[in-house]
């Protein structure tokens, strides 16, 4: 997990919305091949879910992380 993989994480939990690398990037201040690549991973290691071709939403995974009944070692994002 990265810094960026807990803010992509924190911003669509907090806007609770469905969202694409570029609009999550954008307000996260990340480019947004960064987190195209982190939503990958993320959604690779069941955090996020991939609703259609471009946006994510966060998983029930990864609301768990969030709400720290999860640690870091217990998520592979490799």
């Amino acid at each position: 997990m990265t810094q960026a993989d807990e803010r992509v994480l924190e911003f669509l939990h907090e806007k609770d919305i469905v969202a694409s690398p570029p609009v999550i990037a954008a307000n996260i201040n990340y480019t947004s091949e960064y987190i195209s690549r982190r939503c990958k991973r993320l959604s690779d290691g069941g955090l996020l879910q991939r609703v259609d071709p471009k946006n994510y939403k966060v998983t029930e995974l990864g609301e768990q992380y969030l709400a720290g009944e999860l640690e870091k070692e217990d998520v592979e994002l490799e």
